[in-house]
């Protein structure tokens, strides 16, 4: 039997020994039985498989999904394109382009500047919600949709551009609606 020391990088010492198994460990019969007692113990507990998207399992309260483009109480973009978010966000998912509001888009957006384009690629994202954090409009929201699983399944169509992401006009108002009536 031959002992090989080495060392780890917290300094601490270990001894690795390489000695010669015996005839019942060699047969691995016991870690065989272990492992066949583990498979019998979880093959009559009842299955956490569910049917999706026939049935869904409730979200956590902490949960975030798909990302949302907010708009104001009068159905303008909120995004004033300053980049913020695309700044924190760690997986570097969000890509925009700012351009000036014309004199007959003031309906449109609120500020000045707007996001032309604005894009996030959700292979890319990992939902951390800092994009949502570091926002000064609260323009951008992380909803409690998970319906991101039910896009196509090619690559470019989980580049989620701004007609995927700007909240719906008629969601907006609504929203507002529900804001005066409380």
């Amino acid at each position: 039997m031959s002992t090989t020391n080495t060392y780890s990088l917290s300094g601490r010492k270990k001894t690795v020994s390489d000695k010669k198994l015996t005839w019942s460990e060699r047969i691995y019969l016991v870690a065989i039985i272990k492992g066949m007692m583990v498979t019998l113990k979880h093959m009559f507990r009842k299955k956490v498989t569910i049917s999706y998207p026939e049935q869904q399992r409730p979200f956590s309260k902490v949960y975030r999904g798909r990302h949302t483009l907010m708009r104001d109480e009068e159905g303008r973009e909120r995004c004033t394109a300053c980049g913020l978010c695309a700044l924190s966000c760690p997986a570097e998912a969000i890509t925009m382009k700012a351009a000036e509001r014309k004199a007959d888009e003031m309906h449109l957006y609120r500020e000045e500047k707007y996001a032309e384009i604005y894009e996030i690629n959700m292979l890319r994202c990992i939902f951390c919600g800092l994009c949502e954090e570091a926002c000064p409009k609260q323009a951008i929201y992380l909803t409690k949709s998970g319906e991101i699983a039910k896009s196509d399944s090619s690559r470019e169509n989980f580049i989620y551009g701004k007609d995927r992401l700007v909240m719906p006009l008629d969601a907006a108002i609504a929203n507002t609606n529900n804001h005066n009536q409380a």
